[in-house]
Order: structure tokens, then C-alpha cells, then sequence
């Protein structure tokens, strides 16, 4: 019996490994390729919703400012009811002519905070051919537009996304955040989010560069108003609309260090409930899933012999194998290959987390704001 048992997380890492998109591979990266130049450069607005980024503003507008791009390019930078002077840090910027600040108004009923001051970001862009929405503590490198809109014109896309390169410098840094793009890319293999003919959709906030007339023809940003993992949300509703593209890249990264363990926490657990549908039976579900993929292989291979130990072995070492490219990427140590087991009793206990929050009423907390579905918004 234990000896079957031995077998699941080896079967279910085979699949991952083999019969997941290849998720694990991460060649789904903006430098893989060199789309050609366009032979007109659209109009882009850069829309940057922004609560309390003063500490990071500067550097961030300032990289928008700095973009190589052809074609008419300009900011809105939407300051969502900052009490950290956000606004009078980014008016401080020289030679900002193409930078517009707006005051946000309070959400209505409904509405997430991000996805409230994405709309009046929007609405203040006007007709663009494209809307690039960017969060305010992403530093971009100047040929960034210029490569995001060369791939979206040469394959027609309604929507191109990156996921930015996080900040991993730090010990619990290198711990926890490139599994968080791991994950990530597990639950959407990036392979299918690509091919047209696969339903799988979804995108990174960080960096989302949108056909306009597409958002239009999708319902605008009221279509997801009150999601809290907005991306996602927006790659589903443009991917009925064409095609998408999601990919690493090193062209655009977070300047925002994760000081520790408890920030990481609260970067997960923002949001991990609300992926599960804030469902206790698909939370108890997961949880359950997690020991048996991640918890279950060491056990065998330390506390068991024969099959059972080759077994938990064998799981043990193709979950470090997986981790692997994501390492490489972030130029983190191949040892925490090993501590996968780990890593996911780690995010196991911060979706748990996720969920108790939300019940306590406090679901979705970023910034002060509870937005969780059922929360006060």
C-alpha cells in the first residue's frame, strides 16, 4: 500500500514535467526572438496607477519618460488617494511635459482599488492605438515599448504582457520569489496562454500593453471592475477578442524590495483565496494537492526504504529539476532546487492564510483597502 501510494507525486510531477505546456522550461521570454520594426509606430498611452508610491515614483515615471519610442508617447499617472505625497513627488520630475497626474476619485461600490484607477487612467488616455498599463514600481529599460509593440504588431495582438523581473536580492527573496513566478506559470502555463486555440488565458499587472479597440470591444475596464487578480481577469476577456502573449523579460523589473518574510506573505495571501473562488472545499482540495505534490516525496525518501524511498527519490529530485530554468533566470543558487518541499509547505500556509484573512474580513488587504469579494469595498 505505501509503495502505491509512493507513486502519486511521482506520477504527478512526470505530468508536470512532461504534459503541462512544458511550463517549467520558461522559454516564453521577450529575448527569445526579435520581432521587426513596425512600419508605422502607433500611439501609446502609458496608464500608471499609483497609492503611496512616493518612495519609488520618481524612478518609475522617470523610466516611462526615458523610452526610446518613435511614435507619440505619453503618461497618466492616476494617484489613488495617496497620503504619502505620491502626486507632488512625481510633478517634481523635469521636463515631464508628456506626464499627466490625476487625482483619483473614491471607488464606487464594487470597484477594486487598481482596477478604479486603471478606468480613470482610461478614460483620461482618450483614443491611443494602444493603452499600456504598467504598475508604479516597475523600472522599464528605454527599448521596452519599442519591443512591446513590435511583437504586438507583428502578430496582431490584442494584448502583450510581461512578467517583470521581481525583486530577488535579498536571502528570503531568493527563497520565495522566483517559485512565485514558478507557480504562476504552473497554474498558466505561459505556452497556452500564447496559442490561440488553447482556452487558457491570463497576464501580468506589471506590465500590460492592450489594444485599445480591443478593451473597447471587450467591455472596457468595467468588465473586470471589481477583480482582485485584475490581470488575469483582463486576459481573459481580451483573449475572446484575438490573440495574447505572455513572457518573461528582463527588459522591465520591481524596484521594490520584499524586506521579508511577512511582506511576501501578504503578497500571496492578497490574492490566493480569491484564485481559489473563495471556496473552502477548493481551498481543503488544494492544501491536500500541495502536500501530496510537494510534502509527500521528502517523507518517503527520508523515512521510508525500498520502492516507497526510490520513489519519494525520484519525485523529490524532478521538482528540484523543474526549479531549475526559474533559478538560472534569477540568478539564484541551483541548491533551492532542494528546498522545493519546502517552498511549497511555505505557499501552502500562506494560502491558508490567504483564506482566514479573508474570513476575519480582511480579504484582499493591500494598501489598507480590504477588496476581497464579500469585503467592505
Amino acid at each position: 500500500m505505501i509503495a502505491l501510494l509512493a507513486l502519486f507525486p511521482v506520477a504527478i510531477w512526470l505530468y508536470l514535467l512532461a504534459g503541462r505546456g512544458m511550463f517549467w522550461v520558461m522559454k516564453e521570454r521577450d529575448d527569445a526572438d526579435t520581432p521587426p520594426k513596425p512600419a508605422h509606430w502607433p500611439s501609446v498611452v502609458a496608464v500608471v496607477p499609483a497609492r503611496n508610491e512616493a518612495d519609488v515614483i520618481a524612478r518609475s515615471i522617470g523610466s516611462l519618460l526615458a523610452q526610446d519610442y518613435p511614435g507619440a508617447f505619453r503618461i497618466v499617472l492616476v494617484d489613488d488617494q495617496s497620503e504619502d505625497g505620491t502626486a507632488k513627488t512625481a510633478r517634481k520630475l523635469a521636463g515631464a511635459d508628456e506626464l499627466e497626474i490625476v487625482s483619483g476619485s473614491p471607488r464606487p461600490v464594487g470597484w477594486a482599488g487598481k482596477v478604479w484607477a486603471m478606468k480613470q487612467g482610461t478614460e483620461k488616455a482618450g483614443t491611443p492605438d494602444y493603452v499600456w498599463f504598467t504598475d508604479a514600481d516597475i523600472d522599464h529599460r528605454p527599448d521596452n515599448l519599442r519591443s512591446l509593440i513590435a511583437r504586438a504588431e507583428h502578430k496582431h495582438l490584442v494584448l502583450t504582457s510581461l512578467m517583470v523581473k521581481l525583486h530577488c536580492k535579498r536571502f528570503v527573496e531568493a527563497y520565495l520569489i522566483p517559485a512565485f513566478v514558478f507557480f504562476f506559470d504552473m497554474l498558466y502555463p505561459f505556452a497556452w496562454v500564447n496559442d490561440p486555440k488553447n482556452k487558457t488565458a491570463a497576464a501580468a499587472g506589471g506590465c500590460m500593453l492592450v489594444k485599445r479597440t480591443a478593451l473597447e470591444a471587450a467591455g472596457g475596464i468595467d468588465a473586470i471592475h471589481g477583480e482582485i487578480i485584475d490581470d488575469c481577469a483582463l486576459g481573459r476577456a481580451l483573449k475572446a477578442q484575438g490573440p495574447i502573449w505572455l513572457g518573461l523579460t528582463e527588459r522591465a523589473s520591481s524596484i521594490r524590495p520584499y524586506a521579508g518574510l511577512q511582506e511576501i506573505r501578504r503578497m500571496i495571501a492578497r490574492s490566493a483565496y480569491a484564485q481559489l473562488g473563495y471556496s473552502p472545499l477548493a481551498l481543503a482540495g488544494t492544501l491536500l494537492g500541495m502536500i501530496v505534490v510537494y510534502v509527500a516525496a521528502p517523507y518517503f525518501a527520508l523515512f521510508t526504504r525500498e520502492s516507497p524511498q526510490a520513489s519519494g527519490i525520484l519525485a523529490w529530485a524532478a521538482m528540484a529539476l523543474a526549479y531549475q530554468p526559474i533559478l538560472k533566470f534569477y540568478r539564484a543558487s541551483p541548491l533551492w532546487g532542494a528546498a522545493m518541499p519546502l517552498i511549497g509547505l511555505i505557499y501552502s500556509l500562506f494560502t491558508l492564510d490567504s483564506a482566514i484573512q479573508h474570513w476575519r474580513g480582511r480579504g484582499g488587504m493591500w494598501k489598507g483597502r480590504a477588496q476581497a469579494k464579500g469585503q467592505p469595498l
